[in-house]
């Protein structure tokens, strides 16, 4: 099963980006849920580097800046959440704030909402859900793939916005994993051997994005994203 979600985290990378929520159900249901993020935090990286690579001429620089604040003040806020709460807790509060966020980014799409209106207010809200959320369970992909859809992306920019926004998250989660005592050389050992894994779903993931249309990738993420808070939930 872990080999099934180190591929999904490859493909997550550089495909679809809601598919990642499928690798931390894997992970948390084959591992204790607390090492699950440290073993699967290493793979989450070994797939930023290949989609940086992949799609660095397509990034929304505005669009990161707009979001950095409130990342790091909820990376702060999900490291405390994770030294208090249960793994039940942890995994019901992002199910919760998953559905809550594709319901507004449904209403949002069924309004014609225009994009620019999604201002400083929706970013640093999303900024912080995100920050939150990607700390404490690796579940951030969903809030940010909510809060790019609903400003309309293209996707080579979608996906180029995503994944230098979760490289840089990523690598400065790891002193907060260290400092948790979650990432040991057991786990690093799990990771390594999953690797090689995920560097083929990277790849799997690049022959894909450019053949999908945009439609089809839209509806990719709203329906994994909302499987993968459903899932959270159960």
């Amino acid at each position: 099963m872990l080999a099934v979600g180190a591929l999904i985290v490859g493909l997550s990378k550089t495909a679809v980006p809601g598919a990642a929520t499928l690798a931390v159900a894997i992970f948390a249901a084959t591992m204790p849920a607390r090492e699950s993020t440290a073993a699967l935090l290493v793979l989450l990286l070994v797939g930023d580097l290949f989609a940086v690579w992949m799609y660095r001429r397509d990034v929304d620089w505005a669009t990161l800046r707009r979001l950095v604040p409130a990342v790091l003040v909820g990376l702060l806020v999900g490291a405390v959440f994770l030294g208090l709460a249960s793994d039940a807790v942890v995994r019901r509060v992002i199910g919760a704030i998953l559905l809550a966020l594709l319901a507004f980014t449904l209403w949002r799409r069924r309004s014609a909402a225009d994009a620019a209106e999604l201002g400083r207010t929706a970013a640093y809200g999303y900024g912080w859900l995100g920050g939150f959320t990607t700390m404490v369970a690796n579940a951030g992909g969903p809030v940010m793939s909510m809060y790019l859809l609903a400003m309309r992306l293209p996707v080579k920019t979608f996906l180029g916005t995503t994944a230098y926004f979760f490289f840089a998250v990523n690598l400065s989660k790891l002193p907060f994993q260290v400092g948790l005592g979650l990432l040991n050389l057991q786990v690093l050992a799990i990771a390594g051997m999953l690797v090689p894994l995920v560097v083929i779903g990277a790849f799997i993931g690049r022959w894909i994005a450019v053949r999908i249309s945009q439609r089809l990738f839209d509806r990719l993420v709203l329906v994994l994203t909302a499987v993968g808070a459903v899932n959270l939930l159960l």
